[in-house]
């Protein structure tokens, strides 16, 4: 009786541990999966401010606070705009001060915490840069995706579209650059963004499903005057473009894509942002697993029949060694195999779908010189 009491509790804390597990490695797979639109990723560090003054912000000094560029700064109702390192100002040894450009709004005191952002705007093209534009509505499978659409002589459109954790806001960067320049651009909400259609399980699906919103967003363009397009994206924005570019029906009216740091591994970026929330590495494969049951998840795209591994219209990529999300690795193989129509621009420094920020005026530089002969 002893034995059989034994084995049965044996048994019982067996169960007990295994369903404990799954449920973990489900919650980390939220990492991914549910990540927040306008919030930071479990690998942005959260920043103290120490103090203010004309001109500078006093920052904890963390490896994000010492990233040369420049960034936006929000906290929970405030967001500003920070410059480069200032090396000269005084500071203390576990503090780093950087040039306070402009608050947009909110307050920033001592003792606040705050996250460094992609995003140097907030708002709409009207509000943040004084352009004119239209909200428009793109016709997507699940229902109207609002877009902002801004008009341009040229009759190629650049469709910008957002990645992991963002929102249209994040083309606000290169708006007004693409505008000088007379090209139409189409910023675009995709399902699980506020104001368009969730998905149905309320799940990312890392471009695998979101891509068909890209196309949409395509189709429209077409319908709307534009002769061709380029599709620009980031992070999983990126992933929907290579998607889009290979099983679009309007392929061939597809003349580029440009892409900032694009994930090309879903099981690769879920265990970074797992891991980034403290997930121990034995739940890591949990984790994956979960993601794969619950989104229905193709096998990782090294191995999927549909990814788009084939390039066949010119690539320009941004990203760097430092981008702990979507590893550079793959992107080097990725331009590596497609030598002739993938052109990798290294950006040191940057975290992941920041590029633009590390280096601006390089960044858009090597853009204009992509787009010269597309648009």
């Amino acid at each position: 009786m002893r034995t059989v009491t034994a084995t049965a509790a044996a048994v019982t804390a067996a169960l007990a541990a295994g369903a404990a597990s799954v449920a973990a490695g489900r919650l980390a797979s939220d990492a991914a999966l549910k990540a927040p639109p306008g919030r930071p990723l479990p690998t942005e560090p959260r920043l103290t401010v120490h103090g203010t003054a004309a001109g500078q912000i006093t920052l904890t000094r963390d490896l994000a606070a010492l990233r040369p560029g420049r960034y936006g700064l929000a906290g929970d109702g405030s967001h500003a705009v920070v410059g480069p390192v200032l090396a000269t100002a005084e500071h203390g040894a576990d503090t780093v001060v950087r040039r306070l450009e402009r608050v947009t709004h909110g307050t920033f005191r001592a003792g606040d915490r705050a996250w460094l952002t992609p995003n140097l705007h907030v708002g709409n093209p009207g509000t943040a840069l004084g352009l004119d534009y239209s909200d428009v509505d793109v016709p997507g499978e699940l229902g109207p995706l609002p877009a902002w659409f801004l008009p341009g002589a040229r009759p190629t459109w650049v469709i910008a579209v957002h990645g992991l954790a963002a929102t249209r806001e994040h083309a606000l960067n290169l708006i007004a650059p693409l505008h000088e320049r007379h090209v139409p651009v189409l910023a675009l909400t995709h399902r699980g963004d506020a104001g368009a259609p969730p998905s149905p399980d309320g799940l990312h699906h890392f471009g695998q499903t979101e891509w068909r919103d890209v196309d949409a967003a395509v189709h429209y363009a077409l319908d709307h005057g534009a002769r061709q397009v380029v599709l620009l994206g980031w992070s999983t924005g990126a992933t929907m473009a290579l998607r889009t570019a290979a099983l679009s029906d309007a392929r061939d009216r597809i003349a580029g894509l440009v892409l900032d740091s694009p994930v090309l591994s879903w099981e690769t970026t879920l265990r970074a942002l797992a891991a980034a929330r403290r997930t121990p590495g034995v739940l890591l494969p949990l984790a994956v697993r979960a993601a794969q049951g619950r989104a229905h998840l193709h096998t990782d795209h090294a191995a999927d029949p549909d990814a788009p591994e084939s390039v066949t219209v010119p690539t320009l990529v941004f990203h760097g060694p430092d981008d702990t999300v979507a590893p550079w690795r793959l992107t080097r193989r990725f331009a590596d195999a497609h030598p002739r129509l993938v052109s990798l621009h290294t950006v040191r420094g940057a975290p992941h779908a920041a590029m633009w920020n590390a280096d601006p005026d390089t960044y858009q530089e090597t853009l204009r010189r992509f787009l010269t002969p597309l648009v």
